[in-house]
């Protein structure tokens, strides 16, 4: 008798358990270019959406807590510049300003919350600043 119980417990635990949804993880989600070219200078605006990548929405009202503007894509990771954030101008879309230094590859690295998920979502935008 225990070992009937036990199984149809353990059945019941298993139906229930692969019934639950499966939440998101961080490599769901991917920042990509509005524009993947900038004004080469002081204060040019740039700027990113953040997709879903599963069903290609953007996400809106994310936190980005934490960017990086450098010239890796040049080899030249210590060449950094200021990055300021600006008002998110429509769902999922999310604008800075950037001084760019010098024309070439601009490597911006993000790390950004997304309501209901746990993981911090991460990545980089690459963007060409022209003269």
């Amino acid at each position: 008798m225990k070992i009937v119980t036990a199984s149809v417990l353990l059945a019941v635990i298993v139906a229930t358990a692969s019934a639950l949804p499966a939440h998101a993880a961080a490599t769901d989600y991917a920042f990509e270019p509005v524009n993947a070219e900038a004004r080469n200078g002081a204060g040019s605006e740039i700027a990113v959406r953040l997709v879903h990548k599963p069903s290609g929405k953007p996400v809106a009202g994310a936190v980005i807590f934490r960017t990086r503007l450098d010239m890796s894509p040049d080899s030249m990771e210590s060449m950094t510049t200021t990055v300021e954030p600006l008002t998110e101008s429509e769902p999922g879309v999310y604008k800075f300003k950037a001084d760019f230094t010098m024309a070439g590859g601009w490597a911006l690295k993000l790390q950004a919350k997304v309501q209901g998920e746990p993981e911090t979502v991460q990545g980089t935008v690459v963007f060409t600043a022209k003269e």
